[in-house]
Order: structure tokens, then C-alpha cells, then sequence
């Protein structure tokens, strides 16, 4: 049996990454999955899910700051909100991150964790945890 878990989550910046990672390995405990994939999934075309480092918050504010020269405010983009830059960052990460779980935990490397991803806030936002118990 599947289990989705749905989350709202108040970004307070208009670029942040947020460690959702207590917030996805609670899901895995809560279902009981001993062996399967926790799927982290974002319905926003301007925030993302990513896997990073979790132990320096630098990490964070050097993504940040390479993402606005990599995607700078440009005159010349034409969508009307403004937000273009937004778009390409969170197509550049990916709307959903995928999770073996393992023996009832989540399979992540000794510095990684789980990252909502915000590239147009501050906003309300959505992420979802579906957690797939292999067969």
C-alpha cells in the first residue's frame, strides 16, 4: 500500500532552500515502509526539491548566489509576471526527488538532505511525500 503526505510550508525569502528532511524521514516512520522509494514531489513551476549538503549553511547562500548570475533579472525576458528567472532555476532542479528507503530509513549519504527549494517568495507553498513500499 501507498501513503501521500501533503505539506504546506511558508517560504520567508524570495530564493531559500528548506531542510524537509525531518519532515519526509517522519513519513517514512509513520508508514512503516521497511523497504521501497519515498517519492518528495513540489507542484509549483517556481520552487523545486533537491538533494544537497546539510551541514553548512553556506552551501545554501553559495547556490543562491550563483543561481542569480547564472538566471540574472533581464529586461528582455517576456513573460509578464517577471518572475522568468524563477522558472529556469526550478526547471534547472526538478519538480520531485526520488528516496530508497532502507530498512525503514531513508538512504542518504552522511551530509545530504532534502531541500524545498523557493526561487519566488515569499509564498505558500505545497510539497508532497508518496511513500512506495516495494512488492
Amino acid at each position: 500500500m501507498d501513503t501521500l503526505y501533503n505539506y504546506q510550508i511558508n517560504t520567508r525569502e524570495s530564493d531559500e532552500f528548506i531542510d524537509i528532511t525531518a519532515k519526509v524521514s517522519q513519513c517514512v516512520a509513520k508508514s512503516k515502509v521497511e523497504s521501497g522509494i519515498a517519492l518528495v514531489y513540489c507542484p509549483h513551476t517556481t520552487a523545486a526539491i533537491t538533494i544537497n549538503e546539510n551541514a553548512d549553511d553556506d552551501v545554501k547562500r553559495d547556490m543562491i548566489y550563483w543561481l542569480d548570475k547564472i538566471y540574472p533579472q533581464d529586461s528582455n525576458f517576456k513573460h509578464m509576471e517577471g518572475n522568468s528567472p524563477s522558472h529556469l532555476k526550478s526547471s534547472a532542479f526538478g519538480s520531485s526527488q526520488s528516496i530508497i528507503i532502507n530498512e525503514g530509513k531513508l538512504l542518504l549519504g552522511t551530509w545530504q538532505g532534502i531541500y524545498f527549494c523557493e526561487f519566488d517568495g515569499p509564498r505558500m507553498r505545497n510539497f508532497y511525500v508518496k511513500i512506495i513500499k516495494d512488492v
